[in-house]
């Protein structure tokens, strides 16, 4: 920290500059001749205006526009924001849908796989038609081939579709596997009492799905067998990874919230339930399996493809009705009494559609009964090697934690099952998770439902709260799974996982109450979900401020110059957490060396001598507004904190400055420092020398932990040569430059080496 004598300086001389004014030669101002020289830009402006309007207007009041990627929490970006109207069902007068225009009028039968396809049929896919006892229907969009056919399969085009009479048709974009919902129909229409949700990639292992899942709701074997159960009762846990139970720590599904990707511990204990009640049945899928973009783009090089296993040989698990788990489109058997939740939203992201669908239905599962398993691996999926669409997922990274929180906190008094699917739609869109859209979808789909002869199930009658409040634990049983081989970026090992995983969580155990505030200066679109990726592993959680705040990242607005002025109302918002780091993007944060560090004392690198910079672009005169402005808070200060500033400062006429772009507030100092931000009030004081003010008057130096005066700090121009100067060995490292995906895949490569499950993750 350095102190600036501000005694001896001057102002400098201000200097004006005279620009000489050009004028134009007048013109005429008559309008009628101005219109006659002008009417051709008049002509083409208007046609311009008329055209975007237009445009703007057809796009707007479609009715299901393809993708909308960003729907998510829209309700609140509106300054005006228009109550949603909640339709009504009318189930009493719907009338019945018979198949009157397809080939396939009288064909029945009581299994089902459902594709969307949009190219010519895959081996795969022709392997799925001989599947014995499984009718294969595939549904066309506006992508595939006209004369798309393959025998043994029932083919549905576009044009076949419309003239099913399906009113959920009128809602869906032409382009995507979303249209498989006209599918589920027709196969409810034509007798269906089992549906296996699969893609045109998979191989169901062994050729046969009925060793693989439960068929046979009704039969006593399923009947009497008891399924290992995820606990009930821990409020901290909400979600669960299935593919640790299965063998495999370091892989995530794709709709598992980024904060929970660092939970990799196995279950200690488990709790059994009885068969029967299985409606949802989801599987593991070997090679491929449902990964996220972020782990897919990141954790794999050049052409090669994954080819991951599980442990086939492991328990089937099933989900407590105060844990989800995430639910894919590809792998996935529905029983009759789960039909109603086929159905696919239709205003997110096709990538967040089939998992939103998910969560949603598990919820509604708990009203009748029901539950969700997780089976052992049931096909092989083959990597495409195609690139996943990182963008397309955004709104799922940033939404599914809190939609989770609120679908288990959702409670309904309505007493019939499709009502409460009604409301549950209406109380999302609400909440931003979707829009009015798919309400007004939902109702049409339970309308069809209905017209093609589906009987709802009833509810149980039975109070969640209550249930969770009499959870026995008497039984528990022990399962340990596997530690099968991992995959780093395509090789192979399996010798040190467990060293780094038990690393892994020890940070999370020391910094897991620790909320970690990061002011992002490069571009969020391409940065956010990666710190959150990156450190939401070992905090509690990331908040993330920038210039601009973006609704659909979760990232707020927030000045570099003045933020500590933001930070009391996110101290607020975390009012339970042990402390809070604060961290700037342009330093990286090696977080496994600061295990020494006081978790109760401040932290700053006031002893850092290339961190006492000047800050850029300013002049002495500045300065001496800085220190006029610190004199006028220090005034102001109660006495414990004026008595520790002036101890620390030399004199009046100093002036504290320092790198502030990584420190550490411990829960005690809370209070202080939020009561120094209003001492500041509309001073513009510099972050650079307010933060060092602060943390004088919180505590004298030689109180703070001193672990932050080893990090690694460079004043000249940040370059490519930052990678010259990093160290795993040193708790930071300044200057860094973040600003695309392929710049983290750097850094994840250099930050390995102090901790090696980074490259599991990127």
């Amino acid at each position: 920290m350095i102190v600036q004598d501000q005694s001896s300086t001057k102002s400098s001389k201000s200097h004006k500059h005279f620009i000489p004014h050009h004028f134009s030669e007048p013109k005429n101002l008559d309008f009628s001749t101005w219109a006659s020289e002008n009417y051709f830009k008049i002509l083409i402006i208007t046609l311009l205006t008329l055209s975007v309007a237009a445009f703007f207007f057809f796009f707007y009041n479609s009715i299901a526009p393809p993708t909308t990627l960003f729907c998510f929490q829209k309700s609140h970006l509106s300054n005006n924001p228009q109550k949603i109207k909640i339709p009504k069902l009318n189930l009493d007068t719907v009338q019945p849908i018979l198949d009157k225009s397809s080939p396939y009028s009288s064909f029945h039968s009581e299994q089902w796989i459902i594709v969307s396809v949009t190219d010519y049929p895959s081996d795969s896919l022709q392997k799925l038609v001989k599947l014995k006892g499984w009718q294969v229907l595939a549904i066309g969009n506006s992508k595939t081939p006209k004369d798309w056919s393959l025998k043994g399969a029932i083919f549905l085009s576009l044009e076949q579709q419309a003239n099913l009479g399906f009113r959920v048709v009128d809602y869906l974009p032409y382009d995507s596997y979303v249209r498989k919902s006209v599918g589920y129909l027709f196969a409810i229409q034509h007798g269906a009492r089992r549906i296996f949700d699969a893609d045109d990639r998979g191989e169901v292992i062994g050729g046969e799905l009925g060793k693989h899942f439960d068929l046979d709701l009704e039969s006593v074997i399923v009947k009497q067998q008891r399924i290992f159960q995820y606990t009930s009762g821990n409020s901290n846990r909400t979600v669960v990874n299935p593919y640790i139970h299965f063998g495999q720590r370091s892989v995530w599904p794709r709709g598992l919230p980024l904060e929970n990707v660092g939970e990799v511990g196995h279950e200690e204990f488990y709790s059994e339930v009885s068969g029967g009640k299985q409606y949802i049945q989801q599987g593991i899928s070997n090679g491929l399996p449902d990964v996220d973009s972020v782990f897919y783009s990141t954790r794999k090089t050049g052409t090669l493809a994954f080819d991951i296993r599980f442990d086939e040989h492991a328990p089937k698990v099933a989900m407590s009705r105060d844990t989800m788990v995430p639910i894919n489109s590809f792998n996935t058997l529905f029983h009759y009494n789960a039909f109603w939740a086929l159905m696919l939203p239709v205003s997110v992201s096709t990538m967040a559609s089939d998992v939103l669908r998910g969560y949603w239905a598990q919820r509604l599962l708990w009203e009748i009964g029901g539950f969700v398993a997780v089976y052992p691996p049931t096909i092989y999926r083959h990597d495409k090697t195609e690139a996943y669409h990182f963008i397309e997922e955004k709104d799922l990274h940033v939404n599914v934690g809190r939609l989770i929180k609120f679908l288990i906190s959702w409670r309904s008094e309505k007493h019939r099952l499709f009502e409460n699917i009604r409301d549950l739609s209406y109380s999302m869109a609400e909440e931003g998770f979707w829009n009015e859209n798919d309400v007004k979808f939902t109702v049409a789909w339970l309308q069809d439902l209905v017209a093609v002869g589906y009987q709802q199930p009833k509810l149980m009658g039975f109070e969640l709260d209550r249930q969770k409040a009499n959870v026995d634990l008497s039984g528990r049983k022990e399962y340990v799974p596997p530690k099968l081989p991992s995959v780093h970026l395509g090789v192979e090992e399996s010798v040190t996982v467990n060293y780094e995983i038990g690393n892994l969580i020890r940070w999370k155990k020391n910094f897991g109450n620790v909320v970690l505030i990061m002011f992002v200066s490069g571009p969020v679109q391409q940065t956010s979900l990666e710190w959150r990726l990156l450190y939401g592993r070992i905090f509690k959680t990331v908040v993330i401020l920038s210039t601009q705040a973006d609704a659909d990242l979760a990232v707020e607005q927030g000045q570099l110059d003045q933020i500590y002025k933001y930070l009391p109302k996110i101290f607020d918002r975390f009012n339970s957490t042990e402390g809070f780091l604060v961290l700037h993007d342009n330093t990286i944060l090696n977080y496994w060396n600061l295990l020494q560090a006081d978790r109760s004392k401040l932290w700053i690198a006031n002893k850092v001598p290339t961190s006492r910079t000047v800050v850029d672009g300013k002049d002495a005169s500045w300065f001496a507004k800085q220190s006029t402005m610190v004199n006028k808070v220090v005034s102001t200060m109660p006495a414990h904190l004026q008595v520790n500033y002036k101890e620390s400062s030399p004199s009046e006429q100093s002036l504290a400055l320092c790198g502030s772009e990584v420190f550490y507030i411990p829960r005690r100092f809370v209070s202080d420092f939020v009561d120094l931000v209003d001492l500041v009030g509309d001073f513009e004081i510099h972050y650079k020398i307010a933060v060092p003010m602060f943390f004088m008057a919180m505590d004298l130096p030689q109180n703070f932990d001193p672990l932050l005066n080893k990090m690694i700090y460079k004043t000249e121009a940040i370059s490519t040569r930052s990678f010259d100067f990093y160290s795993a060995q040193v708790p930071a490292v300044h200057p860094w430059s973040i600003s695309t995906e392929s710049d983290f895949v750097k850094l994840i490569r250099l930050m390995s080496s102090g901790d090696p499950l980074l490259m599991e993750l990127f």
